[in-house]
């Protein structure tokens, strides 16, 4: 009696393990799926893949701009702000070009180097903004990435989502996915002990 006692309870043990297991692949699948359709395609997309080193040639704040949003926009999302031009030069090639602050920044307003956040107050925006350009006149030299291809004669500060930051990405899920098929594993493998066992 005992023992079919303990059977049964191994028998509840092995079924939940291996539904945790299937639960964690399927998680980690999930995962893959939605860093595959959100943040791939922004890295494939971007062709400032090329780190180089920029100076900076002159920071400029000129008069306040609006921030054109997206197509169909409200008009309540429009606001406006001061807009900053930073031009570099690009000493791989002596190039005086426009620096952007992302690949985002371009598409938002390619006439400023930095576009704030709507949600932010406007002196505080004119304060960040201040405090960028003096940055940037304060440290002339610094990494930058351009288009090798051409494409894009512009450069850009930083990439939204870098080769290690896509990598990261997939760290996670392919440690989960790793370890569920690892537990899946050890059931198949306990209950082919068991058999085994019983057998002989």
């Amino acid at each position: 009696m005992l023992a079919k006692k303990l059977v049964t309870a191994q028998k509840r043990g092995e079924t939940r393990a291996l539904c945790l297991g299937l639960g964690m692949v399927a998680c980690s699948m999930m995962m893959y799926f939605f860093i595959g359709i959100t943040i791939v395609p922004f890295y494939t997309k971007s062709v400032w893949t090329t780190e180089t080193v920029c100076k900076v040639l002159k920071a400029n704040i000129k008069d306040k701009v609006f921030c054109p949003n997206s197509e169909g926009s409200e008009d309540e999302e429009i606001f406006p702000y001061p807009c900053l031009q930073v031009w570099v030069n690009l000493t791989n090639s002596g190039q005086e070009v426009m620096l952007y602050q992302t690949e985002d920044t371009l598409e938002r307003n390619p006439k400023c180097s930095y576009v704030p956040d709507k949600l932010e107050n406007s002196k505080e925006v004119k304060a960040r903004i201040e405090a960028i350009a003096s940055n940037f006149k304060k440290y002339q030299t610094f990494p930058c990435y351009y288009d090798p291809g051409g494409t894009q004669t512009n450069v850009i500060l930083s990439r939204l989502y870098p080769t290690k930051g896509l990598l990261f990405a997939f760290l996670w899920p392919t440690l989960m996915f790793t370890g569920g098929c690892l537990i899946i594993v050890l059931v198949k493998i306990s209950q082919y002990v068991s058999v085994l066992s019983a057998w002989q």
